[in-house]
């Protein structure tokens, strides 16, 4: 059983116990938080259901274990033969989720 879905404009395919990073969720730790934008589902039998843009019913509960910040990501500005150099670092904040269960 797995489910498709999308939180942050990313998609992600999870399955009951995954544990993953989204962006940040403005919920408190160890609360759930239930993800409504299902986009396809499969069941234990191998069924695919495949929304129009979202499956109807389908939800995705999940548990938010933390929230953390990503790796660093340099941006580095540079022009040549100007003396122009600029350096930059930027951290995003994710939450650390772990999918409970999928309901269709």
């Amino acid at each position: 059983m797995f489910a498709v879905i999308k939180t942050g404009g990313k998609q992600y395919c999870v399955k009951p116990g995954n544990v993953l990073k989204v962006e940040k969720l403005d919920v408190e730790q160890n609360a759930t938080v239930s993800l409504d934008e299902v986009l396809m589902t499969s069941d234990d039998k191998g069924k695919v259901t495949v929304g129009t843009p979202v499956v109807s019913g389908a939800i995705v509960n999940a548990e938010v274990v933390r929230h953390t910040r990503n790796d660093k990501v340099i941006v580095f500005k540079k022009k040549r033969r100007h003396n122009y150099r600029r350096k930059n670092g930027h951290r995003q904040w994710m939450t650390v989720l772990k999918i409970t269960n999928i309901k269709i």
